[in-house]
């Protein structure tokens, strides 16, 4: 894995970051389900690093029923509770008790687009946004496409879905490739 060029913000010595990035990061993603667990780990990021959750992923899986979104929008207080004790995840109240409300906002919007696949990619009408950039300069931390999205969720009901959240959702789930210029992936995806 260290014969390639990538982008400049991955650190080394993490094979699990590295992983991520070339086999994750910036693909784009049809599937509900992973939809799902993407927006809620993005949404466990907010004002933390990346790679602090993505250690935590099995965790949240765990903890989460497998971040199922119809499993989810049924967890009992009494469950989130117990999620709030596991070391495994961040145990943030606000952020674990989302996990329920935006999985029913989830399910809601899935049953109005028949997909929300179909709701979030609509966003960018069906094709990721490349943006090839130089710099981490160059990358955005919102768009107005960010904006959009976060505001229709924010009124829909869901939390942590602010358009910083949302920006590094779409770049994780492939509505935008912010691979950066020299990284093996920038034109690949």
């Amino acid at each position: 894995m260290t014969d390639k060029t990538r982008c400049r913000w991955l650190p080394e010595g993490k094979p699990d970051y590295t992983e991520y990035h070339d086999i994750e990061w910036g693909v784009p993603v049809h599937d509900d389900k992973k939809l799902f667990e993407m927006l809620i780990l993005e949404g466990a990021q907010a004002g933390l690093s990346w790679y602090t959750i993505l250690k935590r992923r099995d965790g949240y899986r765990l903890a989460f029923k497998n971040l199922d979104p119809l499993k989810c929008a049924k967890l009992t207080d009494t469950e989130l509770e117990k999620a709030l004790a596991n070391g495994d995840i961040i145990r943030n109240r606000l952020k674990v008790f989302s996990v329920r409300k935006n999985a029913q906002v989830f399910l809601a919007i899935q049953k109005e687009f028949g997909s929300f696949d179909d709701y979030l990619w609509r966003f960018v009408n069906g094709r990721p946004i490349v943006n090839r950039p130089k710099s981490m300069q160059d990358i955005p931390s919102t768009t107005s496409i960010s904006d959009a999205i976060s505001k229709d969720l924010k009124k829909r009901g869901m939390s942590f879905v602010g358009s910083t959240i949302i920006y590094a959702y779409m770049q994780a789930v492939g509505i935008v490739n912010d691979h950066m210029i020299g990284c093996y992936l920038c034109d690949s995806i």
